[in-house]
């Protein structure tokens, strides 16, 4: 089920953004294999595979890429496959024979979804490098944090997740839609500075017109503004709010019970300071729960800041059923939500090792000569 069902990826292991774009399209119920190293790597962030959530709804063949019989495999699957993804540096691939050429010749309507923080071409195309790097060089990063304090690292959404999955993804959908047309695969060179850069387009126009400046922490959705900001409770716990529009600043202001006479103006910038006081220290007389009682279903623009653990528990979560447990790991379901073509709950983490190549490759056109490939040394 789902809206790419029918859709069939093939997946060369990598970590990170590439996986996560491998997720996002199983999700939606694209048939998507991985193929996996026959010698682990030592890249990225090691945990028990069934924490690996990246890795999830899809089945694993691990494959020699080094070996020619390997390389051939993996060409056979490309020969039935709408796309590929792979996020190795640029010339790794078409040094390994499985370079974008290389799968046109065996399938010319084959989309080739290559993954880099960089891209594949540019000074700093060769150079390792990971999200905090990435984000840094689009102005982002120097943007994030609070008024003269050095910028605030943040979780890896923006660069790897954002800048880059969601990125490959759409482009891998969109190409698929236009080989369809064209009979024509193509290239998909998702760089996750040019995503992080694409992402910056609203912040650009607010700069450009004189409504931000590049000064971090001093802007209306950055921190600056009191009214747009996190506020510790009596509990120490914290709560978030947001309102802009001057309607549901005055909601906020009359539900806090504040003296709206001596209340500072919303938008002077010079009695911001005072007006966060006011804030913090009203905010200070409940515990978080408590206020989330009073402003929680109400347009003051407000939410308790959960932890990762208390999420889940969230009545308008667990209403949309937004979490599911499998094997003891809670996570997240697919997103979006489609009223026709529902996706299936995604099948767990099973690592490659742990897979049986004919269960990993079942509709797949490759399961009938598993023997000969077996035989080979490609499985």
């Amino acid at each position: 089920m789902g809206p790419l069902a029918g859709v069939k990826i093939v997946e060369l292991a990598g970590i990170g953004p590439g996986p996560m774009c491998a997720m996002l399209l199983a999700d939606l119920g694209a048939t998507v294999i991985r193929v996996e190293r026959k010698v682990e790597s030592q890249l990225g962030i090691k945990r028990p595979p069934k924490f690996n959530l990246l890795n999830r709804g899809r089945r694993q063949v691990a494959v020699d890429l080094k070996d020619p019989e390997g390389v051939a495999f993996v060409r056979a699957l490309v020969a039935e496959s709408d796309a590929v993804i792979e996020g190795f540096r640029p010339g790794v691939t078409e040094r390994l024979g499985l370079g974008p050429d290389d799968l046109f010749r065996v399938n010319p309507r084959v989309v080739c979804g290559r993954m880099t923080g960089w891209g594949q071409e540019g000074p700093l195309a060769q150079s390792a490098g990971h999200d905090l790097n990435y984000i840094a060089i689009t102005g982002a990063l120097s943007m994030i944090g609070r008024e003269g304090q050095p910028p605030t690292v943040p979780l890896s959404l923006v660069g790897d997740l954002g800048g880059g999955a969601l990125y490959l993804a759409l482009g891998i959908c969109a190409a698929i839609i236009e080989a369809r047309q064209s009979g024509k695969g193509q290239v998909v060179d998702a760089a996750i500075s040019d995503g992080v850069a694409h992402l910056m387009t609203n912040f650009h126009g607010l700069l450009g017109a004189g409504i931000i400046t590049p000064e971090r922490g001093t802007n209306i959705i950055d921190g600056g503004a009191p009214y747009y900001d996190v506020y510790l409770c009596k509990d120490g716990r914290y709560v978030s709010i947001a309102p802009i529009e001057p309607k549901f600043f005055a909601l906020l202001v009359k539900l806090l019970e504040l003296p709206e006479d001596t209340m500072p103006p919303q938008n002077d910038k010079a009695r911001w300071p005072e007006m966060r006081a006011i804030f913090a220290a009203r905010f200070l007389e409940k515990t978080r729960d408590e206020w989330t009682e009073l402003l929680g279903k109400t347009d003051a623009c407000f939410a308790p800041v959960l932890t990762l653990e208390e999420a889940p528990a969230h009545p308008h979560m667990q209403a949309r059923n937004v979490y599911f447990e499998v094997d003891g790991v809670v996570q997240p379901v697919p997103a979006p939500r489609f009223s026709r073509t529902v996706p299936d709950v995604p099948e767990p983490v099973v690592p490659a090792a742990e897979t049986d190549p004919a269960h990993a490759l079942e509709g797949w056109e490759v399961l009938k000569d598993l023997e000969s490939w077996k035989e080979k040394g490609a499985l």
